[in-house]
């Protein structure tokens, strides 16, 4: 029976979690995309989704010194950031205003370079698309048409992915990819030197 185990301690004291679990979810919500662990990534998932919950229930009662008051001072007690506070209620609370939950979308990318810690992107739904950057690429797509040139397409999840993999990896190169190439090793001493021409017959 796992009985009152709900969550992961993740090698911290609870002061320390409670602090690093506020700080990834301050991040979260000011970039809408972080790289961490898988661990600390499913730990913050209903960390995070819980703050829009209330931020959602602030916004919808639309009432400045009832409902919402409640709700943001509900949310400043785990995110200290005004800055960020404000952009929750009036940017990404009524983005999942029709959303009935599952406000977070984690993403395997491999494992880090140095201790091969399993990592992840978490990111909220929907922050892959950018209403001005897509105008603007539209627009661009169109003067790059008009001028016969190829033009650029919004990167995908898979090619975010493999991006975020490189980064994890560092960049590191395969063999065949043009790394440094290393010495040919000497024979071992008293070892003949092989030569091309054949032996004569008979010895000598």
């Amino acid at each position: 029976m796992r009985h009152r185990n709900a969550h992961r301690k993740l090698g911290r004291k609870s002061e320390h979690r409670t602090a690093l679990l506020r700080n990834q979810a301050e991040a979260l919500l000011r970039h809408e995309h972080i790289e961490t662990t898988v661990p600390k990534a499913k730990e913050l998932r209903p960390y995070v989704e819980r703050l829009i919950t209330i931020a959602k229930r602030g916004v919808k009662a639309s009432d400045p010194k009832g409902v919402t008051l409640s709700a943001r001072r509900l949310v400043m007690r785990d995110v200290l950031n005004e800055t960020v506070v404000t952009k929750l209620f009036d940017e990404l609370a009524p983005r999942f205003m029709e959303r009935p939950g599952g406000y977070t979308r984690i993403l395997k990318i491999g494992h880090r370079r140095g201790d091969a810690a399993e990592m992840a992107l978490i990111e909220l739904i929907g922050s892959e698309f950018d209403p001005a950057k897509a105008e603007a690429e539209k627009k661009a797509a169109e003067e790059a048409a008009a001028a016969g040139e190829k033009p650029k397409t919004q990167k995908s999840v898979g090619e975010r992915l493999k991006a975020a993999a490189k980064s994890i990896r560092g960049g590191q190169k395969s063999k065949g990819d043009g790394g440094p190439k290393t010495k040919a090793s000497k024979p071992a001493r008293g070892a003949s030197k092989q030569t091309s021409t054949p032996r004569k017959a008979g010895g000598a």
